[in-house]
């Protein structure tokens, strides 16, 4: 895979309680990934930025809601959300800028 393609991957990182829940016991993170991506590039873009081995990916389809305002129905994007396992004893520090 191109290095273009590996930063065009991962969209942002996806925080919430859950994953922060998941992180402590299971050590998994959670990506915000572009729709068309597939868990072996998840997988080479988690390794090449962040340097780690990462044991699985799991990614989930997101359907984006829809909103009823006083113009009429408005709908958010579908989205995709990668879970990502990392190889005991390492972690992920998002803060980190190289």
């Amino acid at each position: 895979m191109n290095q273009e393609r590996i930063f065009t991957v991962l969209r942002e990182p996806h925080i919430s309680e859950k994953v922060s829940v998941l992180g402590d016991v299971a050590n998994q993170y959670a990506f915000k990934v572009s729709v068309d991506a597939t868990k072996a590039e998840i997988r080479e873009a988690i390794e090449t930025i962040f340097k780690v081995s990462v044991k699985n990916v799991s990614t989930v389809n997101v359907k984006g809601k829809t909103k009823k305002t006083a113009r009429g129905m408005s709908r958010k994007k579908n989205w995709k959300k990668a879970y990502v396992t990392v190889a005991q004893g390492q972690e992920l520090d998002y803060m980190v800028a190289e």
